[in-house]
């Protein structure tokens, strides 16, 4: 049983390499609130867990997050951004209009975002760890072992000994007063400023890689759990947390293929891990509060983009890629191509173009499909 507890501890820190740059950056860069930030996070990590019955990963939205950092996207922008993209994804999984464009996506397209977010995930990891490489190596090597030694929650150790220390080494220890996440402001003037910086990238992201691979994802590493993850609930509970939650400063959140395979990889089965992480965020957020912040920032990034080129490489190469038919190989190829270039939302559009041009030759050609 202990065994068991432990291998849950180390699984809750497994998508942290996720976690870390974009919060970090979104706190101390973008200017939101570290209490509605970890508040968002620590909630939405317990309500997935306990709904979906299995480890399911929340992250940030990574479109948004680059919008605000690059954008110069206000708190109150963003909260607007995650207020819209609750509503429409809201809408899309009461209506089953998200069921049917994931019915209608090939196999072989989504195999292909597969492997380009793997790919993405491991460039971005290793860029990380070049920052210090010394570092960066040995985190690597550390994680590596942690992936196989889930007996012991070493991955856990390793991060509450590395906040541990950068505590020691001077960062301030937040005070353990009880802090509220304050209400955000929405202005709907700046509505058309956040359709198009935020808004519009962000949505093919989603419906590809937090909603489309996490079901195929989930349903592949519990095929006799996973009867709740399909593409209308996780649609549905992404809408909802969003609208819930960013209002109160989160950050806009959704689920994600690569983090359900980092909490796996890492020794996590069932909703406890994500419930410990999201136990842990709720508490920093409201004892510790903006003090926190700090504290975090301290984190050295090479350890989380060791995390990132794990889970990468085993989102990316994973059994179904290796069972595909040798003529999906291109439309694979393709849209793994473009993902790592221009993201998601374009290897989407790419590859079902590829797919059905590929499926119009074999037909001229005579060839079954």
């Amino acid at each position: 049983m202990k065994s068991r507890w432990f291998r849950e501890a180390n699984g809750s820190c497994g998508d942290l390499g996720t976690f870390l740059p974009y919060v970090i950056s979104a706190v101390t860069v973008g200017g939101l609130s570290a209490v509605g930030v970890f508040f968002g996070f620590g909630v939405a990590l317990i309500a997935a867990g306990l709904f979906y019955g299995l480890p399911m990963a929340v992250q940030p939205m990574k479109a948004i997050a680059a919008a605000l950092l690059t954008s110069g996207l206000t708190p109150s922008e963003v909260a607007l951004a995650g207020v819209v993209v609750g509503a429409l994804f809201l809408l899309l999984g009461m209506t089953g209009g998200i069921s049917w464009l994931a019915r209608h996506i090939p196999r072989a397209v989504t195999l292909g975002l597969v492997l380009g977010l793997g790919l993405a995930m491991m460039w971005l990891g290793l860029d990380l760890i070049l920052d210090a490489p010394w570092l960066g190596f040995g985190a690597l090597a550390f994680v590596v072992l942690a992936m196989f030694v889930t007996r012991l929650p070493l991955l856990a150790i390793g991060v509450v000994a590395v906040l541990g220390a950068s505590w020691w080494g001077g960062a301030d220890l937040p005070a353990a007063n009880l802090v509220w996440p304050g209400w955000v402001t929405l202005s709907w003037s700046d509505l058309p400023r956040t359709l198009e910086l935020a808004v519009l990238p962000q949505v093919p992201l989603t419906v590809a890689n937090a909603i489309i691979v996490t079901a195929a994802v989930s349903t592949s590493l519990y095929p006799e759990r996973a009867a709740r993850v399909n593409e209308r609930r996780l649609s549905l509970s992404t809408g909802l947390g969003n609208l819930l939650l960013t209002p109160f400063g989160a950050m806009p959140m959704c689920h994600g293929a690569g983090g359900v395979v980092a909490q796996y990889r890492f020794g996590a089965r069932t909703a406890a891990a994500p419930i410990m992480l999201g136990v842990v965020l709720l508490c920093t957020a409201l004892f510790a509060g903006e003090a926190a912040a700090a504290l975090l920032a301290s984190f050295p990034l090479p350890l989380a983009g060791a995390l990132l080129v794990v889970a990468g490489a085993d989102l990316a190469f994973s059994k179904r890629l290796f069972e595909s038919r040798p003529d999906s190989w291109p439309v694979i190829g393709a849209t793994a191509l473009v993902a790592v270039i221009a993201g998601p939302g374009w290897a989407l559009l790419v590859g079902v173009g590829v797919e059905m041009m590929r499926r119009l030759i074999a037909r001229r050609r005579g060839v079954i499909l």
